[in-house]
């Protein structure tokens, strides 16, 4: 049971929600209805989820990766089961969830770990992200991965459930 229960979708403020979705209506979603508890937050930190989901300069599939293994990481149900459809149409196969899942040492995983774990990247992994990417995504990909680790904070402090029609499961 959520400690703190999504603001009914008949009572959304839209405006509130204009960053992430242009004005358009979108579906029930109870990490918004979460959000929509303090609207302007909710506006500060979909403007930036925005960027993080529609303007990163990563490729979408290595995004996708990084939030999985943060959401694995941290035991957040609602962000694996979220991203798991997310990475899917981004390519993400069945073999790198297991990879994500498993931790085995790949450059994302390992990057993603390095940070969740001491807020750094070891010399070594660094160079390796930076033969891969250049200073835009290396900055995307610091920022993708705290900001998915701030968002896991939350929704597995109230308790967050998944959305209705999501469950890949083993998500801890």
């Amino acid at each position: 049971m959520t400690r703190l229960s999504p603001v009914p979708y008949e009572e959304w403020d839209t405006e509130a929600l204009r960053p992430l979705t242009g004005g358009r209506e979108v579906p029930p979603s109870n990490v918004l209805g979460l959000l929509l508890h303090h609207p302007a937050l909710a506006e500060s930190f979909l403007t930036f989820s925005a960027h993080l989901l529609a303007r990163n300069s990563l490729p979408d599939k290595v995004r996708e990766l990084a939030i999985l293994r943060v959401a694995r990481r941290r035991g957040c149900r609602y962000e694996w089961e979220q991203h798991v459809v997310i990475g899917r149409r981004a390519g993400v196969t069945e073999e790198e969830l297991e990879q994500v899942r498993a931790g085995t040492d790949t450059l994302v995983n390992r990057a993603v770990d390095e940070l969740e774990t001491s807020s750094t990247l070891s010399d070594g992994t660094y160079a390796r992200l930076a033969r891969e990417f250049d200073s835009r995504q290396l900055l995307d990909f610091v920022f993708t991965v705290g900001a998915y680790g701030m968002l896991a904070a939350a929704l597995n402090t109230f308790e967050v459930e998944p959305d209705a029609g999501l469950g890949d499961g083993d998500s801890r």
